[in-house]
């Protein structure tokens, strides 16, 4: 790749402002001073350094942010906070990521966002049966035999059918009406977990999804705060646990 566009590509200097650090002798490879914009580097094996701090080479990046409550799973701007308002905005610039799925608006929890299509597509595809495992916290009380329903899989609204699931009951409060759920789904239909719940005539009142595959929240990690994953740690949502 020429000098000047790998700058360009992993920095926010244009191809113009790039030639100038170059003649301003700013820039060096492998600690030799660049002469040429054209000239041609090995982005994954040459240093390439700009006033002695390294520009890396990173083709694709991967975050994992606590998606808190009235943001929206979008990369467009408008009046609501959207999820890439969370991450650092030099590398939203550059690497323009995007969400792989989305929660809802009032939906909190794992959410990740990545600019490498291909992983996104094998998150996403139906064929993978990747599971994500959600908390919730529902107005009605729980049963049994939600829970069988939940496993031979229920048809919600409209007779759209889901596959199934795995429902595990944490809590019941009589006095309250209330109960405390994990759901486990290899789906992602519009607004499933609570069609799911209206479909058993109870109603989700809090929803927080805390994994994908073998990839969990991380407990310390506050809500609007985002973990930059390394390759090998987004390849966990992948695999699926087993439980």
């Amino acid at each position: 790749m020429r000098l000047d566009k790998f700058i360009a590509n992993f920095t926010l200097y244009s191809r113009k402002e790039v030639k100038k650090l170059i003649r301003a002798k700013r820039i060096t490879v492998n600690d030799s001073i660049a002469s040429r914009p054209e000239m041609q580097v090995d982005e994954e094996a040459d240093t390439i350094s700009l006033d002695g701090q390294w520009i890396g080479y990173e083709p694709y990046i991967y975050y994992l942010l606590n998606k808190p409550q009235n943001c929206l799973s979008t990369t467009r701007p408008g009046p609501t906070a959207i999820v890439t308002d969370f991450l650092p905005a030099n590398e939203v610039e550059i690497y323009q990521p995007f969400p792989v799925g989305r929660l809802d608006k009032d939906t909190e929890g794992l959410l990740l966002l990545t600019n490498d299509g291909d992983f996104a597509h094998d998150l996403l595809s139906p064929k993978k049966l990747v599971s994500k495992e959600y908390y919730a916290e529902i107005e009605g009380i729980v049963t049994e035999e939600d829970v069988k329903a939940f496993a031979k899989g229920l048809t919600i609204d409209q007779g759209d059918h889901c596959a199934p699931s795995q429902l595990d009951i944490l809590a019941t409060d009589p006095a309250k009406n209330r109960s405390e759920i994990t759901v486990t789904l290899t789906e992602g239909k519009y607004h499933q977990v609570k069609r799911m719940f209206q479909a058993v005539g109870k109603e989700v009142i809090y929803l927080q999804r805390f994994r994908i595959g073998s990839l969990y929240l991380p407990e310390e990690l506050e809500l609007g705060q985002t973990f930059k994953l390394l390759p090998e740690e987004a390849q966990l949502a992948l695999k699926n646990e087993t439980k």
